[in-house]
């Protein structure tokens, strides 16, 4: 026979440890963009993985824009089989380094307008993810996009900077 001060002593943990693990599910909060550490997780003592380590691609389709132009970002991995569970992407000018313009939120994703950025709504496995930015209506110029991918909860990289498609 159970004991049941040792049956419930034992669920209580796992359920705090399955907690732990699924933190932030819905994605980066909004003050990810002016924290200590801005533009990553605060995971605890986990930090950023190294950047020659990340299997991930994040790609954008151009970095000159034009008033209300929309540009895609999209996210990937190098081999098209590692999944990733969540990503916080934040569109800059180039020039002035300050947030610009806005997301096109989409399924399983939430947007931050208050930085220009965008993050993941759900922490399901996630074999890609193509983002919508849309350009300031009364601006050109240069953009880049930057962030963090997050394979899982202690695995992580920031500082990621989107790479610019060739010219077709």
């Amino acid at each position: 026979m159970f004991n049941l001060s040792v049956l419930c002593s034992a669920l209580w943990i796992l359920v705090s440890f399955l907690c732990l693990t699924n933190a932030f599910p819905d994605g980066a909060p909004a003050d990810t963009c002016v924290k200590q550490r801005a533009n990553q997780p605060n995971h605890g003592k986990a930090r950023t993985q190294p950047g020659q380590t990340n299997p991930y691609e994040v790609v954008a389709d151009s970095e000159t824009f034009h008033p209300g132009q929309p540009i895609s970002v999209t996210i990937y991995s190098n081999d098209q089989k590692s999944t990733f569970r969540g990503f916080f992407i934040q569109a800059r000018d180039a020039h002035s380094n300050e947030w610009i313009g806005e997301w096109v939120q989409s399924e399983n994703t939430k947007t931050i307008p208050e930085c220009s950025a965008i993050t993941h709504s759900d922490n399901r496995d996630k074999l890609g993810a193509k983002l919508f930015w849309k350009a300031p209506q009364n601006k050109r110029g240069r953009v880049y996009f930057t962030g963090t991918v997050l394979k899982e909860y202690n695995t992580f990289w920031s500082d990621v900077v989107a790479k610019v498609l060739a010219a077709q």
